[in-house]
């Protein structure tokens, strides 16, 4: 990005691929209201400093004062750094967002030298493997819907799970290994899963039908019946169709094949609904300016509930990224993206790969969240408290956890280091780090079929 300007400038270097020059605020930064706030900053490594500066910058882009954001990015330039510690690294991928942001709001004023674009890299199944089990962020969502889904279909010996989640199957594995050793013998399983899902990491390189005929590999080795079905358009995705980082992702279209019908739903089935940090990609707006209009979220939640499911599983980010202030977003997911920044800092050395690729997919995260508006805005999660509301308001009980499966998550969380924990809050099952939350669990059933699932004792 190069800010065109009569005063002196200094040459910035952000790194990573994008070249930048920033006004030089020494003659100018400090005679401003925010004079005290930014110079107490320069050099500082505090986050709290560092999240002032971020608001201060958005605060000048939602005003369109420009110039004092470019002063604002320079100090924040002189703090960040790809390769130091957690706040200097995250402060990197804030610094990227923001100028991206800017350079989209005055592209006259502001605009980039070099590429900006983000390198989206396609995983091996090993490497995904490796992945997930880096840190507990998905495997405490697998483990609590895992031990819930095998209490709810005791007795059923066919079983047959939709599955809505951005991991390619990763989840299921360990649960085919599960029902392997179930004591009165393995049920049938039947996983049906979307063609599409949303654009975001993590990516691999093979499509689902071959993700499918892994699991059906895995499942013949340990004596499962097994079938794998998949929903929607297989066709490949254009060029232009993968660029589309829209909220709807082709989702919209599918919500008509969410039908009996379609999905063969059998009687004699246990049905089971997972939704693994999914449901924040679809879009929350309402359509049309009636009362009765419901936005695809909902209607998601209300046709999955005509399907009569024996439980719903529920795992997101307990992180609420849906206010339209971009002030806010960036309070909220500098505190939380802080925390897998965080993490990794315990355990992996500042030049590791895996340490930079895996903050690289956090990265695209931040920058969607605040960069972007609109459609383009696909990042969207509620905190859990705000989810189980809307669970509520749709026509969902909330169905608790059991002794077994606490008992399964701390197994997990014992695996890892001495930071990550668990509380209970509400009917959910909350991952904490350092004691913040990270991501939530729920359980669920229809208010319809209470009267037909015997385990009505405990829910709200």
């Amino acid at each position: 990005m190069h800010v065109t300007s009569s005063q002196s400038h200094m040459k910035a270097e952000l790194k990573g691929t994008t070249s930048i020059s920033f006004q030089n605020p020494t003659t100018t930064l400090f005679n401003n209201p925010l004079s005290g706030a930014l110079k107490g900053c320069l050099g500082s490594l505090d986050g709290a400093c560092i999240e002032k500066l971020l608001l201060h910058c958005a605060s000048a882009l939602e005003s369109n004062d420009v110039t004092l954001a470019q002063q604002v990015m320079w100090v924040l330039n002189n703090v960040a750094s790809p390769v130091g510690d957690t706040n200097q690294r995250l402060t990197s991928w804030f610094l990227r967002a923001l100028i991206s942001r800017a350079s989209r709001i005055c592209p006259t004023a502001m605009s980039f030298k070099g590429s900006n674009t983000i390198q989206r890299r396609l995983m091996s199944v090993t490497e995904l493997a490796g992945y997930v089990d880096l840190i507990p962020w998905h495997r405490f969502g697998y483990c609590a819907s895992n031990n819930e889904i095998y209490k709810a279909i005791t007795g059923f010996q066919r079983v047959h799970i939709v599955d809505f989640s951005i991991t390619h199957c990763m989840q299921w594995p360990t649960f085919i290994d599960a029902l392997a050793k179930r004591p009165e013998g393995p049920p049938s399983l039947r996983i049906t899963v979307p063609s599409c899902r949303p654009h975001v990491p993590p990516l691999v390189n093979i499509s689902i039908h071959e993700v499918g005929l892994r699991l059906g590999n895995f499942a013949k080795f340990r004596d499962v019946p097994f079938e794998f079905n998949v929903i929607g358009n297989t066709g490949p995705l254009t060029t232009a169709e993968l660029s589309d980082e829209s909220t709807n992702f082709h989702f919209e279209a599918m919500l008509s094949l969410l039908n009996p019908t379609m999905l063969n739903l059998r009687e004699d089935e246990a049905l089971v609904i997972n939704c693994q940090n999914w449901l924040r990609y679809l879009s929350d707006d309402r359509k049309g300016i009636s009362r009765q209009s419901l936005s695809l979220r909902d209607a998601f939640l209300n046709i999955i509930k005509g399907l009569n499911p024996r439980i719903v599983l529920l795992v997101d980010e307990d992180c609420d990224l849906s206010a339209s202030s971009l002030t806010s977003r960036i309070t909220t997911c500098f505190n939380h993206m802080w925390i897998p920044f965080d993490a990794l800092e315990t355990f992996l050395p500042k030049d590791s790969c895996q340490r930079s690729e895996f903050e690289s997919d956090i990265g695209q995260k931040i920058e969607n969240i605040i960069s972007y508006e609109g459609h383009q805005r696909i990042e969207r999660s509620e905190s859990g408290v705000q989810m189980s509301q809307r669970m509520k308001n749709v026509g969902y009980l909330s169905v608790p956890f059991c002794d077994e499966t606490v008992r399964e998550i701390k197994g997990l969380l014992d695996e890892h280091a001495s930071g990550w924990g668990m509380k209970r809050e509400e009917g959910m099952l909350v991952l904490t780090w350092k004691g913040n939350s990270c991501v939530f669990a729920t359980a669920w059933v229809p208010c319809e079929m209470r009267d037909h699932i015997g385990i009505d004792a405990g829910l709200s």
